[in-house]
């Protein structure tokens, strides 16, 4: 097959609106996702030829607060030194002075976030979601153990990524971790209200808190239903959340074990299992090792 010619193939190229510094990574023009702070958009690595996410925060969002600014270029600089199969690896950062932007590039799921992607795929076993379950168990197990501990703190199932090809399951979205010292104790109120454990509205809490999310992860892979969606506003679920109330959702978990599981999950913080122990829980057996691609 005959070589294109330059001017045919810039032609035929997609547009890059931006470069990183290095002129590594071209970011194109539509977005991949967007939160509160951070818009995500579809990314090209030219070294390694892969497709990859670039996401950009506005840093003129926090103009007047210096030691939140400080905080994110903190735990940026933290996650990029983490290595686990079933956390979205970071490839690199910088900020774009001009723009005032701090900007990232992170690896992409092809089949997009976990909440989506079962929507699209309402039949699945609750042996498939099993395996989901314990890649998410191993992504946090990974986070927990780190030294220093960091907490997600906004786990679910919009800030999980899957690569439904393979079955891979990875957390990403760490725009609101925290890392914690060796008290283990954090103090402040962040999160998506549904998947929120009542002690950090306390604001007095540990890892434990990405436990209790994690459990309201199950529920909503089970069911196909956002966790207190039948709360119509933020106070409703706060003060179900604090009564120890549980969504309407679980009475729709017809699997004793799969509903023994997340109450497991959903327990109050001193019984709440770690990811560490759950990962050893009855609910995963017959899982075998070389049937998961995040195994190792």
């Amino acid at each position: 097959m005959p070589c294109m010619s330059p001017d045919q193939s810039d032609k035929d190229a997609e547009p890059f609106v931006e470069l990183d510094p290095t002129g590594r990574y071209g970011r194109y023009i539509d977005l991949l996702g967007f939160g509160a702070v951070k818009k995500v958009y579809r990314a090209f690595d030219q070294q390694e030829g892969t497709e990859v996410a670039w996401g950009q925060i506005n840093l003129r969002n926090f103009c007047n607060d210096e030691a939140r600014i400080d905080r994110i270029y903190l735990e940026v600089r933290l996650l990029k030194t983490l290595k686990n199969d079933n956390i979205i690896s970071l490839f690199n950062v910088w900020t774009n002075d001009e723009n005032k932007t701090l900007n990232s590039i992170t690896e992409v799921c092809t089949s997009g976030n976990l909440r989506e992607y079962r929507k699209k795929h309402r039949h699945v076993s609750i042996r498939a979601l099993k395996k989901w379950s314990r890649q998410i168990l191993k992504g946090l197990e990974y986070l927990h153990t780190h030294e220093p501990c960091i907490i997600h703190r906004d786990l679910n199932c919009s800030n999980v990524f899957i690569n439904g090809n393979i079955g891979q399951v990875k957390i990403g979205d760490f725009g609101l971790a925290a890392t914690l010292g060796k008290s283990h104790v954090a103090h402040s109120v962040l999160g998506t209200p549904e998947f929120m454990a009542p002690e950090l509205y306390e604001e007095d809490y540990t890892e434990s808190v990405d436990i209790y999310s994690f459990g309201l992860c199950v529920l909503e892979m089970v069911t196909i239903e956002m966790p207190y969606s039948e709360c119509d506003n933020v106070t409703k679920i706060y003060r179900k959340v604090i009564a120890g109330v549980r969504p309407e959702a679980m009475k729709k978990v017809r699997d004793p074990e799969v509903k023994a599981f997340i109450e497991k999950c959903l327990a109050q913080p001193r019984a709440r299992p770690s990811a560490s122990d759950l990962l050893k829980d009855p609910f995963f057996d017959g899982l075998d090792d070389d049937e998961n691609i995040c195994s190792s």
